[in-house]
């Protein structure tokens, strides 16, 4: 069933007002329209090698299709405009048995659906260098990244505000209402774990130092839950004409909110990535230090912007420790444009659990990717991915085995 939100409502009264203009102004929306259509075909298999709760393993094939539209905007000092995004699932395989991995919606049995869908409308508008998006959001912040890796992605509704009116300079004010998860076509109030929250805001931007350097700042509030401050900076250096350094450090500054619905938070995230680059391969560092109270929050349907964030887990538990070891190669030096490989190890430690500090996890991500360069398939993409988890007196946690098979084309409408 399709669902739409009351700011999609909101969005769709806009878009009648839109298409009431005159024929001139909507054929500037049509000139500088953008249309496309992503096939996402997913086969997820889940093992827990630990633990009872069920179920404990999940087999799930399912075909994904994410339509989207951008209209351009209306001619004049003010320019409006509007957006669509169409999403549909559907069931190849699964059962009530194997449906561990969260990529269907399930029934109250606990049945996989057969199929499930969404459309989102935004209105938009633009001034100078600068637009309002209100609708249906998939933000790109820090402190709200939306989730993109299962058969569909997620999304919020809400209102969010670019200004790039001074240069180098990148302003954003967002307010979020509702989400909707991966596996889900309903949508819910915005929160954290079981505590759901009237909104969430923010206010930040970035800062291009130089060519090569940005800084950012972003202050946000999940109301009634927690308030964040964050600081970051990404740089790439060149030290010779084979190498190059990249840098990407992050810091989180994190309270209780108001009535702090998901218990107490008081805690400094730091974590970064440091990697060397030298023609076809990569090597990549990482580290992070949570301590104070409470876990890492991060709202439902977002992922933790965190370099440690690994296919299966967030290394994000109350005053977690952890390193990473990552590798990448671009097989286009051995005559192969379009296979790439990336592995990577993440160990986090130090956890802080109900039987003590010394708990323990690890990960181990495997990638081989494939895009097909030119012909009719031109860029159809084929994507393995290997996950392997572990983990020691950490209550909650079992391990898994996990392969996931993705195939993906985008196939462009306008």
């Amino acid at each position: 069933m399709i669902k739409i939100s009351q700011r999609s409502t909101l969005s769709l009264c806009v878009f009648s007002a839109i298409m009431s203009l005159p024929g001139s102004a909507t054929a500037e929306l049509v000139k500088d329209s953008k249309a496309s259509l992503e096939l996402r075909n997913m086969y997820l298999n889940r093992d827990f090698r630990s633990g009872s709760e069920a179920p404990s393993y999940g087999e799930t094939w399912a075909q994904g299709f994410i339509a989207k539209f951008e209209s351009g905007y209306t001619d004049g000092t003010l320019g409006f405009g509007m957006d669509a995004l169409g999403l549909l699932g559907v069931k190849l395989d699964s059962s009530q048995t194997r449906s561990a991995g969260n990529m269907l919606p399930l029934e109250s049995n606990g049945d996989p659906v057969d199929e499930f869908s969404q459309l989102g409308l935004t209105a938009k508008a633009r001034l100078s260098k600068s637009t309002l998006h209100v609708g249906t959001l998939m933000p790109t912040l820090p402190v709200a990244y939306f989730n993109n890796t299962r058969l569909l992605p997620s999304s919020f509704t809400g209102a969010l505000l670019t200004s790039q009116e001074i240069d180098g300079l990148t302003v954003h004010a967002s307010h979020l209402d509702d989400v909707s998860l991966r596996d889900s076509s309903n949508r819910q109030s915005v929160g954290f774990g079981a505590a759901e929250s009237a909104h969430f805001e923010t206010l930040g931007g970035m800062f291009a130092l130089n060519p090569n350097t940005t800084a950012s700042y972003y202050y946000s509030e999940l109301k009634d839950i927690y308030s964040q401050h964050y600081a970051g900076l990404v740089s790439k250096v060149a030290l010779s004409d084979d190498y190059s350094l990249s840098t990407d450090l992050r810091y989180f500054k994190t309270n209780e909110d108001g009535s702090h619905k998901a218990g107490r938070f008081d805690s400094d995230f730091v974590n970064g990535m440091f990697s060397l680059s030298t023609r076809a391969h990569r090597f990549g560092l990482g580290f992070q230090n949570l301590s104070g109270q409470g876990v890492f929050p991060f709202m439902n349907g977002a992922d933790p912007y965190n370099v440690n964030l690994s296919t299966f887990w967030t290394f994000t538990r109350q005053e977690e420790d952890a390193w990473q070891l990552r590798y990448d190669y671009d097989f286009a030096a051995q005559g192969i444009p379009g296979l790439t490989f990336m592995t990577r190890y993440v160990s986090g430690f130090n956890i802080e659990t109900a039987a003590g500090n010394d708990g323990k996890e690890w990960e181990r991500d495997t990638d081989l990717a494939y895009v097909i360069q030119s012909g009719s398939l031109r860029g159809l993409r084929f994507h393995l991915r290997n996950v392997t988890y572990r983990a020691a007196d950490v209550s909650g946690a079992r391990d898994v085995d996990e392969n996931r098979v993705i195939i993906s084309y985008t196939l462009p409408l306008l």
